[in-house]
């Protein structure tokens, strides 16, 4: 994930400013660009076979992985990769947000399709949010990705007041120079070892983050 952050260095001209983070997936800010994200569209299937589900893509169904798409299999299949974790109609700027240990997002084209869930020859624009079925899953704290910034999560600095989230234990390509320890309601309830401010979004849209 790519964001813009404030920096407090400890030294007498210091300074701080909140970041604005730039959330893919569920968040749906502009110049999205998060590790692990899926770029691929999802267009519904013309014709499902039966056992799938009634809504293309609902909650505790899964998607295969492939190179440019994603399709819906059973989740008994051996092509199954993913579950959906939760379902929204409308587009992830409006819509709610992804749980926090999402992996990647898929996002739903609206189709009229011969055939859909409900009869009435449309399967409507939204977005699915996705759990990998098996690890690496990037969404969780530290884990280098997902489409949220969440606490346990680890930043690099981009230069012109920009961070990019990556893993904390060092596997991701570059190294991890900070880590959002605790999340708040505001900077002034960050604890003095802060550099970096991190905006996080929901209820304590502000993350605390120290250097590692």
């Amino acid at each position: 994930m790519t964001m813009r952050v404030g920096i407090r260095w400890r030294a007498p001209a210091a300074f701080a400013a909140v970041c604005a983070v730039l959330l893919t997936g569920c968040q749906g800010d502009q110049g999205q660009d998060r590790l692990g994200e899926q770029a691929a569209t999802v267009s519904p299937t013309p014709v499902r076979p039966s056992g799938y589900g009634a809504v293309f893509l609902a909650v505790d169904e899964c998607s295969s992985f492939g190179r440019t798409s994603f399709t819906e299999v059973s989740c008994q299949s051996e092509r199954a990769a993913a579950r959906v974790v939760a379902r929204h109609d409308g587009t992830v700027r409006d819509g709610p947000r992804c749980p926090a240990t999402t992996d990647f997002v898929l996002h739903i084209s609206e189709q009229r399709p011969s055939f859909d869930e409900d009869g009435d020859g449309a399967v409507p624009r939204g977005y699915a949010c996705m759990r990998n079925l098996q690890p690496p899953h990037p969404g969780d704290p530290g884990g280098g990705g997902g489409p949220r910034t969440i606490v346990g999560d680890c930043v690099y600095d981009l230069g012109d007041g920009k961070v990019r989230e990556t893993a904390c234990d060092g596997g991701g390509e570059r190294k991890p120079e900070f880590k959002v320890t605790k999340a708040v309601d505001t900077r002034s309830d960050c604890p003095a070892s802060t550099a970096l401010y991190v905006r996080l979004g929901g209820t304590t849209p502000v993350g605390c983050a120290r250097p590692v």
